[in-house]
């Protein structure tokens, strides 16, 4: 994921599978990063997620409870618009794109780009 670290886009992943928030400890167990993280390690995490944006929390007793501030779906449109805006030539881009999307992508969108009247 764009603008996220490999640890950050792992908790993100246990964020977006679930549909309820949730504390450190239950992010901590859903992680399958291949390694033993520290119970601090993941707070931090989530901490730095809440404040770039990635994350709401709420306090839920002495304990945050954690969940996405954004579907998967809104975080990969947002990222695809921060490629276009930064790449001087967005036209080029998504001309590119387009050769390469396969006939589901390009039914797809066809499907969300309103009709134009040709003159």
């Amino acid at each position: 994921m764009r603008g996220l670290g490999e640890l950050e886009a792992a908790v993100m992943d246990v964020l977006w599978r679930t549909s309820e928030p949730l504390k450190v400890r239950e992010v901590m167990d859903r992680l399958d990063t291949g390694k033993q993280l520290a119970y601090t390690t993941v707070m931090t995490v989530l901490d730095n997620l809440h404040r770039k944006g990635w994350a709401v929390r709420e306090l839920d007793g002495k304990a945050y409870r954690y969940e996405p501030a954004m579907s998967r779906a809104e975080a990969a449109s947002a990222a695809l618009r921060e490629v276009l805006d930064s790449s001087g030539d967005p036209e080029a881009v998504l001309l590119h794109f387009a050769r390469s999307a396969s006939d589901r992508e390009t039914e797809l969108l066809r499907k969300a780009l309103p009709r134009k009247r040709r003159k």
